[in-house]
């Protein structure tokens, strides 16, 4: 059965996100510490694209995983910097923002790369780009990045609802506690 990738899986971002914050709120420590700028940007934009951005940082962050890891950011002026770079990745949303500007502005452009080429650029957010990304790893048969194997087993088995029955107890335990609540 084919499911429609983007729309799936923003939904399914949406389905979670009130509950999803309040778990990624409950944590401390650290981990609260990093999540706080993301948060508050969260409370403060009514933007659903930066929201959903939001989401998705504090997820990647509340997994123990660095959202460095999936989203590069780079700043406009930067470009040639940004091109050097991009062209040693191996897989990620990448990110390019104005002079100055930070997450509660809408960014200049938003791609993705593999093996250091562009495979998708000009994308409408970085919730689509994320679905892309999945779609293009399950398309290309390639391995999620490990330091992103939550992040990615969360998008597969919580937001696609593919393969549920086969969780890892940390991605088991998130989603037992998204369901408790609806």
């Amino acid at each position: 059965m084919a499911l429609p990738l983007e729309q799936t899986f923003l939904a399914q971002l949406d389905r979670h996100s009130s509950q999803l914050i309040k778990v990624i709120q409950a944590k401390g420590g650290a981990t609260r510490a990093k999540m706080a700028g993301i948060m508050r940007t969260y409370d403060e934009v009514e933007d659903i694209g930066i929201r959903r951005e939001c989401v998705l940082k504090g997820l990647v962050t509340f997994l123990g995983e660095d959202a460095k890891d999936l989203i590069k950011e780079y700043c406009g002026s930067s470009g040639d910097d940004a091109q050097m770079e991009l062209k040693q990745l191996t897989m990620a949303v990448f990110v390019i923002r104005k002079e100055g500007e930070g997450l509660k502005e809408p960014p200049e452009d938003i791609g993705i790369v593999i093996e250091g080429v562009e495979v998708l650029q000009n994308l409408t957010s970085v919730a689509s780009a994320c679905a892309l990304l999945l779609g293009l790893i399950y398309s290309l048969n390639l391995a999620y990045p490990k330091a992103l194997r939550f992040t990615f087993e969360v998008f597969q088995k919580i937001f696609m609802q593919l393969e549920q029955h086969k969780m890892s107890p940390k991605v088991q335990n998130l989603f037992g506690r998204l369901q408790t609540s609806q």
